[in-house]
């Protein structure tokens, strides 16, 4: 799958069913009565530049490396979850405290219609299709920006289900729920900026975890002839990609031009063999010679 193709469907795909949800749960939510409705309304206005955003950022983690940026520009996509997450904080806490003051004025609160009810399934429908197409785009191509808009758009699922439950309930004569359900989606909404914001966060900080690949690196190394024991494998992570240094043992009689050619034959075959990796560079010790390999870096 095209890499850039595949963000930008994505993308259009998420701004332009949201400005269709916009429109429609802010129209019935007026028209029928349901706060939460109107609240989901909201929500979802702040889906569409969140989408935008996500596409920013996947556009310019695109760039190629340049002489400022020498492993490319890949963590903007984990900045532009962040400022995300900014978007769902706002919303997050407009939505609850405008619930709040209903509850405290129940004078304000209406009962909803059956319009509203329809509207909430008609929008589990949606959310839930759309949801799911982003997250498996972004998973397939690997990017944070994207994964993290299929996430936020699918907090308007449990929305949805949360304010069919309210005007159900509402229309039998506790009307007092409708507020309350806009409330718990605004308490939805916070924590799906904080994870959100803690999976960004570990990408900026370039946490990777993943014991398969080092075990693929270690694999690649051994059944390279004249190369040995691949060690000291660092992995940094970088959202859409990774880039990776090791140590590596070769005959320490060997020139310098044939470990050359060693090691340029392991960097190609790594990233040949496992495309997450982008950048790879390794370090030559003579077989048999043991020493540490601890920098500062490493020291706790």
């Amino acid at each position: 799958m095209n890499r850039e193709k595949a963000g930008k469907k994505a993308s259009t795909i998420a701004i332009l069913s949201n400005c269709f949800l916009t429109i429609f749960n802010i129209i019935v939510g007026l028209m029928s009565g349901s706060y939460a409705l109107v609240a989901e309304g909201i929500h979802t206005l702040s889906d569409i530049a969140t989408s935008v955003i996500a596409y920013i950022g996947f556009t310019i983690g695109q760039r190629p490396a340049d002489n400022d940026h020498h492993y490319g520009h890949g963590r903007a996509e984990a900045i532009s979850g962040l400022v995300i997450v900014l978007f769902l904080t706002i919303v997050g806490y407009e939505i609850i405290d405008t619930a709040i003051d209903k509850l405290l004025n129940p004078s304000l609160i209406t009962t909803p219609s059956i319009y509203a009810a329809l509207m909430a399934v008609f929008g589990i429908f949606i959310n839930l299709a759309i949801s799911n197409y982003i997250i498996n785009i972004g998973k397939e191509i690997n990017s944070p920006a994207i994964v993290a808009d299929g996430q936020h758009q699918r907090t308007d699922i449990y929305s949805s289900i949360a304010i069919l439950i309210g005007i159900v309930v509402s229309n039998m004569g506790f009307p007092m729920l409708d507020p309350i359900i806009g409330l718990i989606i605004g308490l939805l909404i916070l924590k799906t900026a904080f994870t959100i914001g803690k999976e960004n966060i570990d990408n900026i900080m370039g946490r990777f975890q993943d014991d398969d690949l080092v075990r693929k690196i270690e694999r690649i190394v051994n059944k390279t002839p004249d190369a040995y024991e691949a060690h000291n494998i660092k992995i940094d992570n970088y959202g859409s990609y990774v880039v990776v240094s090791l140590h590596i043992k070769v005959d320490g009689n060997m020139s310098i031009y044939e470990t050359h050619e060693i090691v340029h034959n392991i960097e190609e075959k790594i990233q040949n063999k496992i495309p997450l990796v982008k950048s790879v560079s390794i370090h030559t010790c003579p077989l048999g010679l043991e020493y540490e390999h601890e920098q500062e870096i490493d020291k706790k």
